[in-house]
């Protein structure tokens, strides 16, 4: 029996669904492990829930993720929305989002996976995020379309007087509001909401969501857009914050066309997440929509790039090089590999919930799963004629397969072609799909990491499940 992929990028279960995932390196009885803090879609019908769990996997591999159940619920039995952890001594404090954002409490425990309690009321406001810096100084930072920073007193919880600056970078609307020109636009630059804290080559790094009111062609972005993770930088932790660029899109692959746009692959939605390093490798957590609506996200995991330049300016994400000095950078490509950086292993059977091209957008989707079972998969439905299913990116090895195995059905026979490399790359299969496993062989060799493929073709409608190479 071949063994299924079990992370993958979403890197946790695809029954799970913990969106706005604050990454968190912490040491508890002698091991590091990398947290993960985020809310829990499991309203179905509406964003978050009502509990909040804990998720952790070792250093030596971002893969093997062991969940330690819930680790706090608001006290009101409201729905939570974004959290941040952050420890203290020999104290870990949890900032839990109540009312949906309404009302920040602190809650603290002497165990990174909590359980937190002894929650103290905050006058911290929407999806806070939190900095302990190197001397043990704590800063707050929090907002919806306009952004607040404060410095907090040693109970972590009180605003240090004389330290709160309100709209340290610039401001969005918002676009549900009649006075949304209050604070003024700044479309290409413009903070929407998920402030996530970080201090790093000496930096103080804010990333956070932007929502662009402007076209952004070469990504494909022709309306308004908040599926950016962005940041700015700053030398001082309260002020001064300068441009800095997107790190991450969660609108797929992203096609380049012969007049120098792009083309989004995957539906794109709301984002949230964090910087975190890991021996030595920096990665950018933050999530994607499945089904049809924002209510069922999952966690995202993208390696990226920092460099701090000669004039002191730090590039986060894919960055250009030029003789050696970072002069730009641009998101990072949205993959199905995330931690896995030389790709899933092609030999295993790898669900089509890991898809990270679906083309076009509105045809086809990855249908939501709850059901906690090992292994379960999350298939692609509502393929029709046309549709390209693409994973980025699997690893071969050194021995070709010599066939590809689809599991997928389809009210009519349709037909499959699988390509390598790009979605117009060169056929190396093709198959007919009705019901069930189907097996075709390869009319070429692969080794190696490739991009892959699957279009398909016909009048009926499909449902792709899994597929594997032999």
């Amino acid at each position: 029996m071949k063994e299924k992929i079990k992370s993958a990028n979403p890197y946790l279960p695809l029954w799970e669904h913990v969106p706005d995932g604050e990454p968190r390196v912490f040491e508890y009885n002698g091991e590091k492990r990398l947290y993960v803090y985020g809310s829990h879609d499991t309203e179905k019908t509406a964003y978050c829930g009502r509990d909040q769990v804990v998720w952790s996997a070792p250093l030596t591999d971002l893969t093997d993720w062991t969940c330690h159940g819930v680790c706090y619920t608001a006290t009101n039995g409201s729905i939570l929305y974004a959290p941040d952890v952050v420890q203290k001594g020999d104290t870990f404090y949890l900032y839990a989002a109540e009312n949906q954002g309404g009302r920040i409490v602190v809650a603290s425990s002497k165990n990174p996976a909590g359980p937190f309690e002894n929650p103290v009321l905050t006058k911290l406001g929407f999806d806070p995020g939190i900095l302990v810096d190197d001397d043990g100084r704590v800063y707050a930072y929090w907002g919806f379309c306009s952004c607040f920073c404060a410095e907090l007193e040693d109970d972590m919880a009180t605003i240090k007087e004389g330290t709160l600056h309100k709209h340290p970078i610039g401001h969005t609307f918002d676009p549900w509001n009649a006075e949304n020109n209050k604070f003024g636009i700044n479309s290409r630059d413009a903070f929407f909401e998920a402030s996530s804290p970080r201090k790093i080559c000496g930096k103080y790094v804010y990333v956070y969501s932007k929502r662009y009111t402007t076209p952004v062609p070469e990504l494909g972005v022709y309306e308004p857009c908040n599926g950016f993770l962005s940041y700015k930088w700053s030398d001082s932790p309260l002020e001064g914050y300068q441009d800095g660029g997107d790190i991450s899109f969660n609108g797929g692959e992203i096609l380049r066309l012969p007049d120098g746009t792009g083309q989004q692959t995957y539906r794109w939605g709301n984002n949230h997440g964090g910087l975190v390093e890991i021996n030595g490798q920096w990665y950018i957590f933050y999530h994607r929509q499945t089904g049809t609506d924002e209510f069922s996200r999952q966690g995202m995991i993208e390696p990226i790039d920092i460099a701090l330049a000669r004039d002191g300016k730090i590039y986060i994400g894919d960055i250009t090089y030029v003789n050696g000095e970072p002069v730009s950078s641009k998101p990072v490509e949205m993959t199905s590999s995330g931690a896995s950086v030389n790709g899933i292993d092609a030999h295993k059977i790898i669900s089509a919930g890991y898809a990270c091209h679906i083309s076009p957008l509105h045809q086809g989707y990855i249908k939501a799963v709850y059901e906690q079972v090992e292994g379960v998969s999350a298939p692609i439905v509502n393929i029709k004629d046309g549709t390209t299913v693409g994973f980025r990116y699997l690893q071969f090895g050194t021995n070709s397969p010599s066939s590809v195995t689809l599991s997928a059905k389809a009210d009519k026979p349709m037909n499959v072609r699988v390509r390598l490399d790009s979605w117009r790359g060169r056929v190396i299969a093709e198959l007919e799909i009705n019901s069930g496993e189907v097996t075709a062989p390869l009319t070429a060799g692969i080794i190696g990491k490739r991009a892959v493929y699957f279009e398909f073709s016909g009048e009926g409608e499909a449902e792709f499940d899994w597929f594997t190479f032999d």
